[in-house]
């Protein structure tokens, strides 16, 4: 036991370690290389009228504290995700929530031309419980649809299918260039004011998710086991639901749709920590975090001195992890 809660620190010690390097990188590097004594100048003595300065507070700084908390948003959301159902290939990803999210955000462009950042993330959380209500309640009417395989065949047809409704609806309405940048993953042009709407939601997310972390351990062991422990299922999968809505809709809201994350996050986590989900939901999010940040910095080197959009990394390490899972595990009915 003692030994464990080592190893547990020694990890979380190593994750803020390389998290605070991978924010020092990306502030650094990128098209233009800006100087350490500059980065200083702009914390410290900041110029509004010099472009490096504007270029660190306005674009590289949000850009970095963005992609730090969608990767723990939706590394928690999977974990949670994983837990609830059983399911080693749920993520919000695969089972159309963010395919959700951006379906509505595509609608709210349409309807709302010059739209409010508040109004986006209004949007996006409603996406995200549509997307999530459609393939759960079509799982639920399928024999055997709960199962991984057909979930997530399930989950791949909503996405699909709200994906192209909304390149239908944009390309109708000519709305094309906008909503690209929620289908490439927009994290370079998250804005502060962005970002402060959406703390709110994100510690309402993760207080919840440590809230529930111990229920969702005794429901990955099995609802008739959380019954009989005296688990309340049923409020207990509303809020874990709640939960994962709000995390995937502000992270579609900030920066588009990210694939999985959610996916692969939650079993690397597994594997240094085991099946407590107190353990899980935290770590998961500080390795997120730290995946998703390294993502974007080596994103700006793949088409060097163009942009590859993160999306592109992640499906990179994402695509052949899910194969992975679906050939070797995707028959087990648990997470």
């Amino acid at each position: 036991m003692i030994e464990n809660k080592r190893k547990n620190i020694i990890l979380i010690l190593l994750l803020i370690i390389g998290i605070i390097i991978i924010s020092f990188l990306s502030i650094i590097l990128g098209s233009k290389n800006i100087d350490i004594k500059v980065i200083k100048e702009s914390f410290f003595n900041f110029n509004p009228d010099d472009v490096d300065h504007q270029i660190i507070m306005y674009s590289r700084v949000p850009r970095i504290i963005g992609s730090l908390m969608i990767g723990a948003f939706l590394a928690i959301s999977g974990s949670m995700m994983q837990g609830m159902t059983r399911n080693i290939i749920a993520s919000p990803s695969i089972l159309g929530i963010l395919d959700g999210s951006t379906f509505f955000v595509t609608l709210c462009i349409i309807l709302f031309p010059a739209s409010s950042n508040i109004l986006l993330i209004v949007f996006s959380l409603m996406g995200s419980a549509f997307g999530a209500f459609i393939v759960f309640f079509m799982s639920s009417i399928i024999p055997n649809g709960m199962t991984p395989v057909r979930l997530t065949i399930i989950g791949a047809i909503t996405g699909t299918f709200l994906s192209s409704l909304s390149v239908g609806l944009s390309i109708y309405f000519r709305t094309s260039q906008d909503i690209s940048f929620w289908y490439y993953s927009r994290i370079n042009q998250l804005t502060p004011n962005m970002i402060k709407w959406i703390i709110p939601f994100a510690i309402i997310g993760i207080i919840m998710a440590l809230i529930l972390s111990e229920s969702i351990t005794v429901l990955s062991l099995g609802e008739e086991i959380a019954i009989g422990l005296g688990q309340n299922i049923k409020k207990n999968k509303i809020l874990i639901s709640l939960t994962v809505i709000i995390l995937s809709g502000i992270s579609v809201a900030m920066a588009g749709k990210i694939s999985f994350i959610g996916l692969m996050i939650p079993h690397i986590t597994k594997y240094f920590v085991g099946h407590d989900y107190k353990k899980i939901i935290p770590i998961s999010g500080l390795i997120g975090a730290f995946f998703l940040s390294g993502a974007d910095v080596l994103s700006r080197f793949l088409n060097y001195p163009f942009e590859t959009p993160v999306g592109v990394v992640t499906a990179l390490f994402g695509v052949p992890f899910f194969l992975y899972l679906a050939g070797k595990k995707g028959e087990k009915n648990y997470a």
